[in-house]
């Protein structure tokens, strides 16, 4: 776990690195899940199992995970969200290793992934399907259509992540939906759900190594959006250009493993 633990540092530095050089991406929902995605690529997937990023706008935590696993390259990242890149603001699908749908637009993840996890059953394969969410993105009708539809064909092997930090664009979810946790919400409906912190790996493998209920699995990841930085928890974080100051601030912040 220690050498894990090295290599997630470096792939935090290497996001703040990419936010700060091209001055764009969403960096606070990056940091908020750039632990569950270098945790569930890393210690958790096998070379047949499916990834469908829902949160569209963590495209750049994606990148330098696939760039942690030598799947990207530094030059690629380079040109994050510039004109003719392979790496776009949120994710196209296209020529991007393992990425299988477009993300443009939230909320559409649970169900391609439901989609995939039924045809892996239909096709007798035993690869597993996992999708992670943003929090917000569950204010999508299509998000509970997709969860109805997996709890009533149990598709257990589908596990979706649900990235739950509490501010999306315009506010605190509880402000501008009124929820604050989705756990109880989600529960109601009969998945097999539980919530856990979500800057915590083993936490996280834990979770998701669980005896199966033969149903699908939802892991609801308690977080801080900016996790790790000077300003954490702020709004602002949701799409915060970086000054020099913020940037070297912050990098400091992160090679003394001071945070979460």
């Amino acid at each position: 776990m220690q050498s894990f633990q090295n290599t997630l540092q470096k792939a935090k530095l290497r996001l703040l690195q990419l936010h700060y050089e091209v001055q764009s991406g969403h960096i606070g929902g990056n940091f908020s899940c750039i632990d569950a995605l270098m945790t569930l690529h890393h210690c958790v997937m096998g070379a047949d199992d499916r990834f469908v990023l829902s949160k569209g706008h963590s495209a750049g935590a994606l990148y330098v995970t696939l760039w942690s696993l030598d799947l990207l390259s530094d030059d690629d990242l380079q040109t994050f969200t510039q004109d003719n890149s392979l790496l776009p603001g949120h994710p196209s699908g296209s020529g991007i290793p393992g990425l299988l749908f477009a993300t443009g637009s939230l909320g559409h993840g649970p169900s391609l992934a439901a989609g995939l996890a039924l045809a892996a059953r239909h096709k007798g394969s035993e690869h597993r399907v996992f999708c992670l969410c943003s929090d917000g993105e569950w204010q999508e009708g299509s998000c509970w259509e997709a969860l109805t539809f997996a709890i009533h064909q149990r598709l257990e092997n589908l596990t979706i992540l649900i990235d739950q930090n509490g501010l999306q664009g315009f506010g605190r979810t509880v402000d501008v939906i009124s929820c604050g946790d989705i756990t109880p919400r989600i529960t109601a409906f009969g998945a097999d759900v539980c919530k856990v912190n979500g800057h915590d790996p083993k936490a996280i493998v834990e979770a998701i190594s669980a005896p199966s209920k033969g149903t699908l699995r939802i892991i609801v990841l308690d977080t801080v959006k900016a996790c790790s930085l000077h300003f954490e928890n702020q709004l602002e974080s949701h799409y915060l250009p970086l000054s020099e100051v913020d940037y070297m601030k912050a990098r400091k912040r992160l090679e003394q493993g001071d945070g979460k």
